[in-house]
């Protein structure tokens, strides 16, 4: 019930904060526009781009688009309650929930828990668009769950390490290492692959990879990698708690 009341407090204020601001709206948009993209136009690209190259791309093609999708969808919508917070503590509003019956760690709650609704719903949408699953519905869904945590993990990532939303756009960018970092694992099969796991983006990366060539070990990296997500949220916000206290 308490949490159905903040919901119905915070939901509409939010569905504002995000309709008026293009840049929101348009991260959101994206990932549906882009498994669009891939399903139609992406192939036509690839068939010429293989013409002109010496080597053959179709065989990464879907790997490599099916995981950039599963990981874009909760980055782009983490990044966007990340904005909204930055917003928040600009104005004060994360310092006046100090004195109301919500308290912040109930209001985290709820700023974290909408990301990962929605990033789990439009992942298991845009996926399915593009074409580019090989797994049934449990399977996609699953893998859906595996990413999910890195959209509260990329809010507080902004709100704990940026001031502004000019630290926060520098943050974005280069954020973009996490997207490289699976890519290396995909491609650099040797002992040392693990180490590459310190970035949260890996274990759902390798988890979906897994699944769609049926691998058994598929499972250790969606368990490893939601107990190592839940680890770094709980010590991020840890953090953030502290520094809007102390602010």
């Amino acid at each position: 019930m308490y949490a159905l009341k903040v919901i119905q407090a915070l939901g509409p204020i939010d569905v504002k904060n995000v309709r008026r601001d293009s840049f929101l709206r348009w991260m959101i948009i994206i990932p549906i526009g882009l498994a669009m993209a891939i399903r139609w136009v992406f192939p036509g690209l690839i068939a010429q781009l293989e013409s002109l190259v010496p080597f053959e791309i179709t065989p990464y093609y879907q790997p490599i688009v099916g995981y950039g999708l599963l990981l874009l969808t909760p980055i782009l919508i983490g990044m966007v309650i990340g904005f909204l917070l930055l917003d928040q503590n600009d104005d004060h509003t994360l310092t006046a929930l100090q004195v109301t019956p919500l308290s912040l760690r109930g209001y985290m709650m709820y700023r974290l828990a909408i990301p990962s609704f929605v990033s789990l719903l439009v992942t298991t949408i845009a996926i399915p668009i593009a074409g580019v699953n090989t797994f049934g519905l449990i399977e996609l869904i699953l893998a859906a769950v595996s990413a999910a945590p890195l959209a509260p993990l990329f809010a507080l990532f902004l709100a704990t390490f940026a001031q502004n939303k000019v630290q926060g756009f520098a943050l974005m960018k280069g954020a973009g290492i996490f997207f490289i970092i699976p890519i290396i694992a995909y491609f650099v099969q040797t002992s040392w692959q693990l180490a590459l796991g310190i970035a949260p983006t890996y274990w759902p990366a390798m988890f979906y990879w897994n699944l769609a060539t049926g691998q058994t070990q598929a499972w250790i990296y969606l368990a490893v990698g939601l107990v190592y997500q839940t680890l770094l949220l709980v010590v991020l916000l840890h953090r953030f708690e502290h520094a809007t206290h102390r602010s």
